[in-house]
């Protein structure tokens, strides 16, 4: 990569990072490039993106940005997720490190928090927001579901 290229690449992967909300940091050494692609697609479908990434390129990337705190984590074989949904990336990275030991989650950031690998596997298990609505749903449907049910029988009673 020449100079030119590599400003390219610094400037590109930084206009990423500041529309993104959150970033994840693993080292992905073991994995097949079969094994990325899988994880790009599963990552493509909550809207994220995947990167491996040259490290001192990364770091000077990260200059400026709330991610900066992980510049210390980009050593040896790494790889950088961002911006979609950030639950449902964390929920992604994690199932994916069970059924592939060889990808390890170092770290991550959701706007100005920093979580290390166990903080970002407390994320993954929180639930999605599509997940967190249905739950409100069902809990408010719950009380109208059994008043109905009441007057219901109620009514059966009187006839």
């Amino acid at each position: 990569m020449n100079r030119k290229e590599k400003e390219t690449w610094i400037s590109d992967v930084a206009l990423d990072l500041k529309n993104s909300e959150t970033v994840y940091v693993a080292d992905y050494k073991g994995l097949t490039v079969k094994d990325l692609e899988i994880l790009r697609k599963k990552l493509r479908e909550t809207n994220g993106k995947l990167k491996v990434v040259k490290n001192r390129l990364m770091r000077l990337a990260l200059k400026g940005t709330n991610f900066e705190s992980t510049a210390d984590n980009f050593k040896g074989t790494t790889l950088i997720a961002f911006a979609g949904d950030s639950i449902s990336m964390a929920k992604v990275l994690d199932n994916f490190c069970k059924e592939n030991e060889s990808l390890k989650i170092l770290c991550g950031v959701m706007g100005n928090e920093f979580f290390d690998a166990k903080g970002v596997k407390e994320l993954a298990s929180l639930p999605t927001l599509d997940e967190a609505r249905a739950k409100i749903l069902a809990v408010l449907q719950t009380p109208a579901g059994n008043v109905a049910r009441v007057l219901k029988a109620y009514a059966d009673k009187a006839a």
